[in-house]
């Protein structure tokens, strides 16, 4: 049995490579003691002789699940045992003391150590599910972290998982991949997005949620049109390659390479000489320069079109001011022009109205009288007149007061000609300067003010303009000497980086490859330039990774590299070196085994292992002794089902995984010998 502490958190309840049961991600030194006691027959063990072994662990945060078994058979034994919680997987650092008793074979101590945890800052593939799509009817997979191994026989369909993970990243879909008598195929990918703020911010750029989850779909018709869905908001193919961007890498074909991609190197150069504080600065020193130069381009352009500059600003302030502009003006103007066009109207009106009110006999305030002085005699008998006498003298008073007011008003209303046109060349005027500047009167102001406000700026434009280029030369002396540093922090670590990948490569079997990291100048643009070299946000360099694969050969692009093989395996001794720095969460491996066998297969195996401590690590594989370095094992499979063909995807378990690898080292036919075999090669894997 085995017992496991520690603290963290589980992805959505998914057991990873440092959960414990029930448990956490897990951090520290793990120790344990293992006590085996064998019986046998002295000597070497052969075919001939049984053995019993009982053995008993007992481990603090190690594997999830391990097992209490007992184990009867010959020198491969067969194994019975009874495992305690999930399927596990080794993580972290382990410590340990291993006592053993066996007959012939002596005793064996000492320390084991495993790669440090999967890290959650980059997203994660958890779900891929695939409909009509080539020779695949429907399936779903859910892929764990750390290194996720698939295997099956040629043509089975296994890089057709590589088809569908490259449309769902946004690869151009061609209507020969749906799958015959289907409309359209579907692809539909859930990734864990973790701490990934890169992803998290692309998606709240692009107006789109940014949860812990990310589902991207895509659907291809058979008449050719597509559809991609980012979190179910459809999107362009080009906006969904841009959001995909750095969620996973491919090494297939030439496929999705983050690392062929040069504009990425320098990146790789300075996470691996440890240079991001330098990145940092160069950048903050970039981006004062930037300003100031900005502003200094500015009052250049402005100085060269100052003297026509002026003549117009001086022109526009005259103009404003030579009007004598109020706000609210051009209303009252209106007001006014319209009392003048209609005075003889007005007058009439209004003299008319006192006429009839109070002036003429007979007139309504007359008549308004009598009737209130007759109801104010009938109060004297009835009192409950009284208030209607009381308003009609209020009437009176009012009319009378009424009546006399027009009569002034008429008596003032100016018949003037000339006022009205004096009126209406002031209201055209405005007008006319409305539609010049545009907006009301107060928009004129304001225009007058600001164009006065930089009429006086130039009047002292070459005092700005020193003062500005005396601030440039300070903020570019400050930068060359952030840029001239980085780079040349850069050039002693570029050799080293070089060096450590072919050696890496050395060992996947390309003794004769070397890496270079070719460091140059960014060429010149025009703009802001370092020692005759362009001046960007990340300095002065530019970085390419080039490949000899052979001796002799001269070093290429990575892009330029021939073989899908080579390329894979150059892409994994990167990986390998820089483990932790890529930008990709998602590594998938096609054809990293190509023209390998052997050591040189033991040694990729162990070198994927390693890197899906950091990334998680999707390999498709011919190869027994890289499938048995797997966390998490899938079969492919066809089958002929109605005279269709149809592909199928399986996870399986240990058990099953054991017979998988005896096909892969024996072919069709499963012995005794094969599984002793796989089982070794599985047994070399755990430790």
């Amino acid at each position: 049995m085995e017992l496991s502490s520690g603290s963290g958190s589980v992805l959505r309840g998914r057991p990873g490579p440092c959960s414990g049961p029930g448990s956490g991600s897990v951090s520290g030194v793990w120790v344990g003691v293992w006590v085996d006691v064998w019986v046998g027959g002295p000597g070497q063990w052969s075919g001939s002789v049984v053995r019993v072994g009982v053995q008993v662990s007992v481990r603090v945060g190690d594997r999830v699940g391990d097992r209490v078994g007992v184990r009867v058979g010959d020198r491969v034994g067969v194994r019975v045992s009874v495992r305690v919680g999930p399927v596990g997987v080794r993580v972290g650092v382990r410590a340990g003391v291993r006592l053993g008793v066996r007959a012939g074979s002596g005793s064996v101590s000492g320390p084991r150590v495993t790669p440090p945890c999967y890290s959650s800052r980059v997203a994660m593939l958890t779900c891929l599910r695939v409909a009509n799509l080539a020779i695949i009817d429907h399936l779903e997979v859910e892929l764990g972290p750390g290194l996720n191994v698939v295997t099956g026989e040629t043509g089975a369909g296994k890089s057709i998982l590589i088809t569908a993970l490259q449309l769902v990243l946004g690869a151009k879909g061609r209507p020969e991949l749906v799958r015959t008598g289907a409309d359209e195929a579907e692809v539909e990918a859930l990734f864990e997005l973790g701490d990934d703020a890169a992803v998290r911010e692309r998606l709240l750029e692009a107006g789109l949620e940014a949860g812990d989850e990310l589902v991207i779909r895509r659907v291809l018709q058979a008449e050719g049109r597509s559809r991609a869905y980012v979190n179910g908001r459809l999107t362009t193919n080009a906006q969904l390659a841009a959001l995909a961007s750095g969620l996973a890498d491919i090494s297939s074909q030439h496929q999705h390479h983050s690392l062929v991609d040069p504009r990425t190197h320098l990146d790789y150069l300075d996470a691996f000489a440890q240079l991001l504080g330098e990145r940092a600065r160069i950048a903050e020193a970039h981006g004062a320069l930037a300003k100031v130069a900005a502003e200094l381009d500015e009052l250049v352009a402005r100085f060269r079109e100052r003297a026509d500059r002026e003549d117009l600003l001086r022109f526009q302030v005259e103009e404003i001011d030579a009007l004598g502009l109020r706000a609210g003006e051009l209303d009252d103007l209106a007001e006014e022009r319209e009392r003048l066009r209609h005075a003889e109207r007005l007058a009439r009106v209004a003299g008319g109205a006192e006429d009839a009110l109070y002036a003429q006999d007979e007139a309504l305030s007359e008549a308004l009288g009598r009737i209130a002085a007759e109801v104010r005699d009938a109060a004297e008998i009835d009192s409950r007149l009284a208030p209607f006498a009381d308003r009609l003298d209020e009437a009176l008073v009012v009319l009378e007061d009424t009546a006399k007011e027009l009569g002034a008003y008429a008596r003032e209303v100016n018949l003037d000609p000339e006022r009205l046109a004096e009126v209406e060349d002031r209201v055209d005027r405005l007008q006319r300067l409305q539609r010049k500047y545009g907006g009301d009167l107060e928009s004129i102001l304001e225009h007058r003010a600001r164009a006065a406000d930089e009429l006086e700026g130039l009047e002292r434009h070459e005092e700005r303009l020193a003062e500005a280029e005396k601030r440039r030369a300070a903020a570019l002396e400050t930068a060359a000497s952030v840029a001239r540093a980085l780079s040349a922090s850069r050039k002693k670590a570029s050799s080293k980086l070089g060096e450590r990948i072919s050696t890496e490569l050395e060992s996947l079997g390309m003794g004769g490859a070397q890496i270079v990291v070719d460091l140059a100048p960014l060429e010149a643009k025009g703009g802001l330039e370092v020692d005759g070299a362009r001046l960007s946000q990340t300095g002065i360099d530019r970085a390419e990774f080039l490949i000899a694969p052979n001796k002799g050969e001269p070093a290429r692009p990575l892009a330029k590299v021939a073989s899908g093989g080579e390329l894979s395996r150059a892409m994994l001794a990167i990986k390998r070196v820089l483990a932790g720095l890529g930008p990709a969460g998602t590594y998938v491996f096609d054809e990293v085994d190509t023209g390998v066998g052997g050591a040189v297969a033991e040694v990729i195996g162990r070198k994927l292992h390693d890197v899906a401590a950091h990334h998680q690590v999707i390999c498709i594989t011919h190869l027994a002794q890289i499938a048995a370095y797997g966390q998490t094992h899938f079969r492919v499979s066809k089958r002929v089902v109605d005279d269709r063909t149809r592909s199928e995807i399986t996870r399986i378990d240990d058990a099953e995984r054991l017979e998988e690898i005896a096909r892969m080292v024996g072919g069709v036919k499963i012995t005794q010998r094969t599984r002793a075999a796989a089982a070794e090669l599985l047994e070399l894997a755990r430790r």
